[in-house]
């Protein structure tokens, strides 16, 4: 051959082995877009679990994780059957569901089918991977020794800085980092894997070349390796999810993914070790044979045929919930009902679910107060530096991009100079003090003669008379300064950073929100900006409380922020050039919601001149009685004592470190409305609905339509069937007791010493004991717009469209007179509603 033809020889052979690297990659994205993101305790906001798998139909995606992860989508049997004891469940709704099916069973029939025997529908067998098939060969539990090794891995490699001792190198690759630890790690020797440390060390250093090397002794059937790879993930989700966290900001801000796929390197390479390493003759062989039903349809099939019917069940449960939610709209006459043409004080609250209480409760207490809703960050996506603090936090959907970076500061310079340096000395000195209490030898010293000095401490947090910790708002601050603090939005640098605001740039968001939120007239005296955030302590899922809208953050800053700027006269000024005039006698309040305790507080009554400060009083007595309202409707769900202190039992509660459930937070959420208020004025949805102000008639183009479509709805839907998995498999998406919870690397919880990273919620936000506060159905989305108009934008939007067409959320339109009339039936179709 001459040195020609050998030269074209190589060049050929790398282009084949660039393409089969680039189809690799592929394989291995395609596995871990199926893992949905999941955020860290310091920003929990609630993610779909399933997200990756929206464009699969919710049966299919059904089938898929029971045979991949032994998942569930439904709750046992024994529930329907309880729900059909109740007549909750009808046997219209079952045969209504049996004829979609096209089945010939009668409903009676296939009740007497179920109750002969529930349990049958019960089990389901997941696909083997190497560790399952060594586990039952050895009677060594391979699976969750791997988990603890990795997890023990990760969570130093991924700390947040909750380690002292850093044990991982950080600065490398996972993989890299993972193989480099491994490689002198002697636990796997001790628990029985001789060459555990030559068989790491034989792997390649570059990931997708040690995936090459795994996958080439797996010998896994090429039909196979998409339920495989995804089986990986699933067998530690939790991880898998917190890497597909990282990747999902570098893609945000334009940066490429990667973590996730290396972390996969990880879970294959462990595989072929328990291949190499445990001492069984037949291991190999055995999973010669497993690896083979990762491509058999007939295992699928079975496992198809046994949910089918759990699946029809739950459809006719959410079909009875449905018809729940049609009649407090068709039964009442909603379409009379109009709030005072000029209201006294208009509250614009979050969309959440715990909002519709208060909001409800106020609109007893004072009728010539109207409310309002819109998602908690009022269209202002900022960044917000806490003062002392170097860099800010997002307080928007996680779905957007931040925009303007705001500052927290004290009102006065010399006052600010003094605050900020008060607040650094107080956080450092908290640092060395927890480094004192945590250290190796220290922690001896602190233990015995300091001890004994929290005692009076220990007392008064137990009995609820003070908080165990500081709110993280108020830590290394006094109240002085606590009561000073403002926002600032003059435009400046800050660590090489600007920040604040311009003028323009404020017009044109204050624009945009007002138009958003359909309020650009009839501007009341006060307008109340009410974000909402939670009090609690001793829960590391605490920002799971707060709001979602803002990063799984308070809405306190978006609130001030707001209020700022649309109490500014330049602002205003540039309003009326674009036709929308807010009276100079409108105030705008900056508020918080306390959805623990039900209360409500106002930041910036300096602004409301004196001779209003009368008005003010009168509308904070408003706000006392709606909270006191809402407070005792609440208690129902948190106390069987009807003669307790309401207003006392919120507060023990907010305070009291072994308080299991000091809120419901969004437990129950079933429903999302996207109309005026006046169609919803008076229904009471017992804190299980979203209320978004929307007026079709004032959205001209359908812009405003869009963006609740694309944005909100999307959000609720995350919201509610991140509630749904956590009710449906607590196990494996959510988070198991709370009691046993230990906060891990400072991202989330193992439930006790080890195991996987838990994601979602813990048992005691969706149970009481006894009862589930949490019934799993899909969203219910009601929407007053022209059908042409959603129509129009599910075709544009491929996530509305996967979220509308799949099953993953159901779609109602309400039409001019109030009533639902139409159900979304996929594909553009829709159904006329009897």
């Amino acid at each position: 051959m001459t040195e020609e033809n050998l030269s074209y020889s190589n060049v050929l052979e790398q282009v084949e082995k660039n393409n089969q690297q680039e189809l690799l990659i592929d394989t291995l994205r395609k596995a871990c877009k199926k893992i949905a993101p999941v955020w860290p305790l310091e920003s929990f906001v609630a993610v779909n679990p399933y997200m990756g798998l929206i464009d699969k139909n919710f049966k299919q995606v059904a089938f898929d994780l029971a045979t991949a992860g032994g998942i569930q989508m439904t709750l046992p049997t024994s529930f329907y059957l309880q729900k059909i004891e109740e007549e909750t469940i009808t046997l219209e709704h079952i045969s209504h569901v049996l004829k979609k099916k096209d089945s010939r069973l009668t409903a009676k029939d296939f009740v007497s089918l179920l109750k002969n025997n529930p349990q049958q529908y019960d089990d389901f067998t997941r696909i083997a991977i190497v560790a399952d098939v060594a586990n039952q060969l050895t009677d060594k539990d391979w699976g969750r020794f791997a988990t603890s090794r990795i997890s023990n891995w990760a969570a130093s490699y991924f700390d947040k800085g909750q380690a002292i001792w850093v044990a991982s190198s950080q600065e490398k690759g996972p993989f890299l980092a993972w193989k480099k630890e491994a490689e002198i790690d002697f636990t796997p020797k001790v628990a029985g894997l001789k060459k555990f440390k030559d068989a790491v060390q034989a792997l390649p250093n570059e990931p997708l070349a040690a995936v090459q090397f795994a996958l080439a002794k797996l010998d896994i059937p090429k039909e196979g390796l998409d339920v495989y790879l995804h089986a990986l993930l699933l067998r530690l989700g939790g991880w898998s999810a917190y890497a597909a966290k990282l990747d999902w900001d570098s893609e945000l801000y334009g940066a490429k993914d990667g973590i996730l796929i290396e972390f996969l390197a990880v879970l294959i390479s462990w595989e072929v070790l328990i291949l190499d390493c445990v001492k069984n003759d037949a291991l190999k062989k055995e999973w010669s044979k497993a690896s083979k039903l990762l491509a058999n349809e007939s295992f699928t099939n079975a496992q198809r045929e046994q949910l089918m019917c759990k699946l029809l069940l739950q459809e006719a449960f959410e079909m009875a919930t449905q018809q729940a939610l049609v009649n407090k709209f068709n039964g009442s006459d909603v379409s009379t009902k109009a709030i005072t043409a000029q209201a006294k004080a208009q509250a614009i609250f979050c969309i959440d679910v715990r909002s519709e209480v208060y909001r409800r409760n106020l609109e007893l207490v004072d009728s010539n107060i109207e409310t309002l809703g819109f998602a908690g960050f009022f269209a202002f996506p900022i960044k917000y530096v806490p003062i002392g603090h170097k860099s800010g936090e997002a307080q928007c959907p996680v779905l957007l991009k931040t925009g303007p970076t705001i500052l927290e500061e004290i009102n006065g310079k010399k006052a600010n100079e003094r605050a900020l340096k008060s607040r650094v000395i107080n956080l450092q000195a908290q640092q060395v003090w927890k480094s004192f209490k945590s250290g190796a030898v220290t922690c001896f010293s602190f233990v015995s003669p300091i001890g004994m000095s929290y005692l009076p401490k220990l007392f008064t947090d137990s009995f609820g008379l003070t908080r165990p910790v500081q709110h993280p708002d108020k830590a290394g601050l006094s109240t002085k300064f606590i009561n000073q603090k403002r926002i600032s939005l003059t435009p400046a640098l800050h660590n090489h950073e600007t920040v604040g605001i311009p003028l323009v740039q404020q017009i044109q968001m204050a624009k945009n929100a007002l138009n958003a939120m359909s309020l650009t007239d009839n501007f009341a005296t006060f307008v109340l900006i009410v974000g909402h955030g939670s009090s609690m302590v001793n829960n590391p899922h605490a920002t799971a409380y707060d709001c979602g809208a803002c990063g799984g953050h308070t809405g306190e800053a978006n609130a001030k922020v707001v209020a700022a700027i649309l109490n500014n006269n330049e602002v205003r000024e540039g309003l009326q050039k674009e036709n929308v005039h807010v009276p100079a006698s409108t105030i705008f309040l900056a508020c918080l919601h306390d959805t623990t305790l039900d209360e409500i507080t106002i930041f910036n009554e300096y602004d409301v001149p004196t001779h209003k400060k009368q008005e003010l009083e009168e509308l904070k007595k408003s706000l006392k009685l709606a909270g006191h309202a809402a407070r005792t409707e609440r208690a129902i769900k948190l106390t069987s004592n009807n003669k307790i202190n309401v207003d006392q039992l919120m507060k023990t509660k907010s305070k009291d470190w072994s308080e299991t459930r000091p809120e419901w937070g969004l437990a129950g959420c079933s429903a999302f409305v996207v109309a005026p208020r006046k169609r919803t004025l008076g229904i009471d949805f017992g804190g299980r609905s979203f209320l978004h102000s929307y007026k079709w008639e004032n959205d001209k183009g359908f812009a405003i339509l869009e963006l609740i479509m694309t944005a909100p709805m999307v959000v609720t839907s995350w919201i509610s069937l991140q509630y749904y998995a956590s009710t449906v498999d607590n196990k494996f998406y959510g988070s198991g007791n709370k009691t046993l919870h230990n906060v891990t690397a400072g991202v989330g919880v193992l439930e006790g010493f080890s195991g996987d990273l838990r994601v979602g919620l813990p048992w005691q936000a969706i149970h009481d004991g006894l009862n589930y506060q949490h019934e799993p159905v899909k969203l219910n989305v009601v929407i007053e717009a022209p059908i042409e108009a959603m129509n129009s934008i599910i075709e544009k939007h491929k996530m509305v469209q996967d979220l509308c067409d799949n099953g993953w959320l159901h779609l109602l339109a309400l039409n001019s007179e109030g009533k639902i009339s139409h159900r979304y039936n996929g594909n553009l179709n829709w159904e006329k509603m009897m």
